[in-house]
């Protein structure tokens, strides 16, 4: 790699980390910069993943405030997360590549109108809300968040947003707090995502550290600031990575 192309991976794991913890679909930064540089996309998502592990941890850390007062529930939704991302990777490696290559740019087009129709989902959503039973999430909830772990085992794009929309449809609490359960979950998927693709995947681990270093300080950052940055303009810089990315995908 170039010297230009090792700080474009490192800024946007930076990027990826930092609104990862904050909103979620911080992959449609990571993975379209590692597409724009001429990684094919089975290699890019599977880098991609292992280096924003520890991203995603930082955010989960940033939230620790929050997650206080949530341990039945998450004693739940873990084990679900754990399932559903196993599940997900285990797809990836035993589908063809070539089946990959033909979903991926579905699944990012579809992440992308995730992004941009979040704030009216939670609008919609809002009214809805069900308390928990004794801790307990509602069983919907439980399989909703598993079937959001295969999706984000398989690639992960708007996982975040797919789980806060669960999260805040099933669930009576604060927004914040919902965002740190969010924040756990979609890192117990992306950690056994990644420990499936050690034992079967081929790996570019100079991306992977570059993504690693990035995702670690924008997870902290994310976690610590990121209630201040209006997600309006992260929404905005999500969109144009993501359709230059399409577009990169689907050139001929």
């Amino acid at each position: 790699m170039l010297s230009l192309e090792l700080f474009l991976v490192v800024l946007a794991g930076f990027g990826a980390g930092t609104v990862n913890a904050i909103v979620g679909s911080g992959t449609l930064i990571s993975f379209p910069t590692l597409v724009l540089l001429g990684y094919p996309p089975l290699l890019a998502n599977v880098s991609n993943n292992l280096g924003l592990v520890p991203g995603s941890l930082a955010g989960a850390v940033g939230y620790r405030r929050e997650l206080k007062g949530q341990g039945t529930r998450l004693r739940w939704l873990v084990p679900a997360s754990l399932v559903g991302g196993s599940v997900g990777a285990l797809g990836l490696l035993v589908l063809p590549a070539a089946a990959f290559d033909a979903i991926v740019p579905v699944l990012v087009a579809l992440s992308l109108v995730l992004v941009v129709v979040q704030p009216r989902l939670r609008e919609r959503l809002a009214g809805r809300l069900v308390e928990d039973r004794d801790g307990r999430p509602s069983t919907g909830l439980i399989v909703g968040v598993a079937l959001a772990g295969c999706y984000g085992g398989y690639f992960g794009a708007a996982q975040g947003i797919l789980l806060i929309a669960l999260l805040g449809s099933l669930l009576t609490d604060d927004l914040q707090r919902l965002n740190g359960t969010k924040n756990v979950l979609a890192t117990v998927v992306n950690a056994v995502a990644a420990v499936v693709f050690l034992f079967g995947a081929d790996i570019d681990w100079t991306a992977v550290g570059l993504i690693a270093v990035g995702s670690t300080a924008g997870g902290f950052v994310g976690g610590r600031y990121g209630r201040l940055l209006p997600p309006t303009v992260l929404r905005a810089f999500i969109v144009v990575v993501g359709v230059a990315a399409l577009i990169r995908l689907l050139a001929p």
